[in-house]
């Protein structure tokens, strides 16, 4: 019999029934439940005297949960200890949980020891821990099933977690924007949208001391400027970005999303009577997601438009063939990425 030592610990063995060095163990079990085989760890005392294993009941309730948790990860269910990392992110009592989902007062609380959920159920709790903007709307439409303390803490602590979710939004709408250009090769660079890579692609031209005054108008020339050398030279793209033919040159579909991620090194600038956008990276980086080839290529671009002021680039932008034979607000086929100025 294979078995893992936890602990030992010297005290009265009711295996034997004498006081001396009782091990802790865990043992790997087979069992069936609701048809599905399994395995899982199970923990047992094991006294060396009779050379038996023997459990209490707080064993049993321990081992009943890791089979359960078991046959919960096979089919794809959240096991007992996620269930309740969805309340602690907010902060909820198990009975308030209930009152705000309309289940029955102990439900939750049966999830957490001995029952396995339904699908249903476990979608609703995946939602939750996925969407705290949804959590606030039903705090919203059930305020009067919640006393006003409970109520206050949980809306706190939804717009706490909201708020630190707020990159993975913007990112589930920039996709969005994109899923109908994903295999539109002519647009996107034959190349997936990849969010990352944009984010790094920016932040090395922010991190460029060839870089002068990067505000948006600019840095959205450099970014298609990144995008249509990198498919000049090799026939795809790097961002995956689609783009847009607008009066000041090229913009990126959902720019104004982009911006807004959170590794973006965005900042606000009061500047006359509206709001500039300046783009600075002063520390040291890594840029994991981007190759030295597309370093490279990056470097190309800044080299040639860097110092450029933002009037200058939109001007040299607008001898591009691609802008010229692209009507204003369609997107760029990036065919005309061979008969590039760089």
């Amino acid at each position: 019999m294979e078995m893992k030592i936890i602990r030992k610990e010297k005290k009265l063995c009711l295996s034997c029934m004498e006081i001396h060095e009782v091990k802790n163990i865990a043992l790997e079990e087979k069992s069936t439940f609701k048809g599905t085989p399994i395995r899982y760890e199970a923990e047992y005392f094991y006294c060396d005297n009779t050379e038996e294993i023997y459990s209490n009941e707080e064993m049993l309730k321990k081992n009943d949960i890791a089979m359960k948790d078991a046959y919960r990860k096979a089919m794809g269910l959240l096991t007992t200890n996620e269930i309740i990392a969805v309340r602690k992110q907010y902060g909820i009592s198990q009975s308030d949980l209930c009152a705000l989902l309309g289940w029955g007062g102990k439900t939750i609380a049966r999830y957490e020891s001995y029952q396995v959920q339904d699908k249903a159920h476990d979608t609703i709790l995946r939602k939750l821990a996925q969407d705290p903007e949804w959590f606030l709307q039903l705090l919203k439409e059930r305020k009067e099933n919640l006393s006003s303390t409970a109520f206050e803490k949980y809306v706190t602590a939804a717009t706490t977690s909201y708020e630190a979710a707020q990159d993975s939004y913007l990112r589930k709408a920039i996709a969005a924007k994109y899923a109908r250009i994903q295999n539109q090769r002519e647009y996107n660079g034959d190349a997936k949208l990849n969010l990352d890579k944009a984010i790094d692609v920016i932040r090395y031209y922010a991190s460029s001391t060839a870089v002068k005054g990067l505000y948006k108008v600019k840095l959205m020339k450099m970014l298609w400027y990144g995008d249509n050398l990198a498919y000049k030279q090799r026939d795809h793209a790097i961002t995956g970005l689609a783009y847009q033919a607008l009066p000041m040159g090229a913009v990126p579909i959902g720019h104004d999303s982009i911006i807004e991620l959170k590794e973006v090194p965005c900042e606000e600038i009061e500047m006359g009577d509206g709001t500039a956008y300046r783009f600075k990276l002063s520390t040291p980086s890594v840029f994991a997601a981007l190759t030295e080839e597309e370093k490279e290529i990056l470097d190309k671009v800044i080299k040639r438009v860097g110092r450029m002021t933002t009037e200058e680039i939109v001007n040299f932008m607008h001898q591009e063939e691609a802008y010229k034979k692209t009507k204003l607000k369609d997107m760029i086929d990036f065919k005309y990425a061979k008969e590039l100025q760089l």
